[in-house]
């Protein structure tokens, strides 16, 4: 996706463009930096959106009482925010930005760098009343492919790793016990092993505005985003939910 870089510094007045992804670094690093080798950023956070491009709410918060957060990486974050959002009237709202790295309130051109550790994330804000923490984790597992490491197609770098940052020992039981799951159907369809990072969540520094619901305001902009086309069997009335507000 830092090909997405130079289309941002050639039409840096303009992000209607189609999202084409020149290549803004010839060699990727694929190794997470060491705190001493990592960038420094700064104490500041980056400019960003102030709401939702598609629902107008606070992209920041406050999020009303009740609501949960959840956070995902799955490759570019373009296609996998549209996934989120798309999941219906039990999302709140979603927001692309840099976690489960070192460097603080890094801009996406250090992250591009692989100098930061960062990986390109969704903030998913939903109402557990009407959408599970479980049909989350089905549209995460679903649409991409979790044994790729650090890529996602033609997409390579440590910002494309698969990763699941639970903020609760329930979200970290449910993912475990997806990634379970999901790894049974994937080796029974000669897959190899899910390369996914479960953790503890990170801090995380909201995206640039124009990253924002990219693919909201450019719908044929890039998506890097494929799935391996098999289904995860996880929670039986999770299929109901993921599509009852789509």
């Amino acid at each position: 996706m830092c090909l997405r870089a130079i289309a941002h510094y050639i039409k840096s007045t303009d992000h209607n463009a189609t999202g084409f992804k020149p290549m803004l670094f010839s060699r990727k690093n694929l190794e997470i930096p060491t705190a001493d080798n990592a960038l420094k950023g700064r104490p500041e956070p980056i400019p960003t959106a102030s709401a939702h491009f598609l629902n107008k709410r606070a992209l920041k918060g406050p999020y009303p009482e009740g609501l949960e957060t959840a956070m995902f990486g799955l490759g570019c974050f373009w296609g996998a925010e549209r996934k989120f959002w798309q999941m219906g009237d039990g999302i709140w709202v979603t927001a692309v930005g840099y976690a489960g790295g070192i460097t603080p309130n890094p801009t996406y051109e250090e992250v591009c760098t692989g100098r930061t550790g960062h990986n390109e994330v969704v903030l998913v804000v939903f109402d557990p009343k009407k959408i599970s923490y479980e049909a989350l984790l089905k549209t995460f597992w679903e649409s991409h492919d979790p044994t790729q490491g650090m890529r996602q197609g033609n997409d390579i770098g440590t910002q494309y790793r698969s990763g699941i940052y639970v903020n609760s020992p329930a979200q970290r039981s449910a993912a475990e016990a997806s990634k379970q799951a999901y790894q049974r159907v994937l080796s029974a369809n000669s897959y190899g092993s899910i390369t996914t990072e479960i953790l503890e969540v990170p801090p995380f520094y909201f995206a640039e505005d124009y990253h924002q619901q990219y693919l909201a305001k450019v719908p044929h902009g890039y998506c890097g985003l494929g799935g391996t086309g098999l289904s995860c069997p996880i929670g039986l009335n999770v299929k109901a939910e993921a599509g009852a507000g789509a």
